[in-house]
């Protein structure tokens, strides 16, 4: 079976307080000494994503 696949779309602010936050918790689990391996993919793959600008139109009545 296929897995799925999911985007996200994130400004400067947000995508600076995604990887502050993953790093945050890769300290803790070093520090529990647990695995980090899953937090590491996640975090050099948000570090390493193309940006994309796009057009957000908003609907206002």
């Amino acid at each position: 079976m296929r897995r799925m696949k999911y985007h996200i779309y994130l400004n400067s602010e947000e995508r600076c307080l995604l990887i502050s936050s993953l790093n945050d918790l890769r300290n803790r689990l070093i520090a529990e000494g647990k695995y980090t391996d899953l937090v590491d993919e996640v975090m050099i793959k948000a570090a390493n994503a193309k940006i994309k600008k796009i057009n957000v139109v908003s609907k206002c009545p």
